[in-house]
């Protein structure tokens, strides 16, 4: 029998977390963007190899390996304040000693699924975006193949890109506008 646990965070409550998030970041305010993101991708396979995780645990862990890939996609180059947060919340989440120690059993990675449910859900314009580019891409790339003259490739990939990066911030604006609650 499943058990449903529902969480009301005030606003302060997220306050919180967003100055976790960045106490975190600024701890390691000198560390290089991809050593960052192979430490986090590291986390993550320690992780699944540790034995028998809590589902709660393991559902979130293609959604943390695909920002991580987004991270990484040279191709789509994510602005700067998005970057920003998703290592600052990648650097609170692979921090053993957050909020609650990561090695309890069973409640450990409590806070950081709070965490990553929080980035989730006001990162979704951009997953949107990147999945948008990524299909494009994937379009483009089967129409007229990777090698197939590469500045008209890169130009319609630049000119897509800055199409869904309007799109995403937009959003994001238009949802802050409704809410003013957005954790970041």
């Amino acid at each position: 029998m499943a058990l449903r646990i529902s969480l009301d965070l005030t606003d302060r409550d997220l306050r919180y977390f967003r100055d976790a998030v960045q106490r975190s970041r600024d701890a390691v305010k000198d560390a290089d963007d991809d050593e960052i993101i192979d430490a986090i991708a590291s986390v993550i396979e320690d992780i699944r190899k540790g034995g028998p995780l809590p589902d709660f645990i393991e559902r979130r862990l293609p959604d943390l390996k695909a920002l991580t890939d987004m991270l990484r996609d040279d191709e789509w180059r994510l602005p700067e304040p998005e970057r920003e947060t998703l290592l600052a919340t990648f650097i609170y989440f692979g921090d053993p000693e957050d909020l609650i120690p990561d090695d309890i059993p069973g409640i450990g990675y409590l806070d950081d699924v709070i965490m990553i449910e929080l980035l989730l859900r006001d990162m979704r314009h951009v997953r949107d975006a990147y999945r948008d580019f990524c299909a494009f891409r994937e379009s483009l790339d089967r129409a007229h193949g990777r090698a197939a003259d590469s500045g008209d490739r890169l130009g319609r990939l630049r000119k897509r890109r800055t199409e869904l990066h309007k799109r995403m911030r937009r959003r994001h604006a238009a949802d802050r506008k409704l809410s003013r609650k957005a954790l970041w």
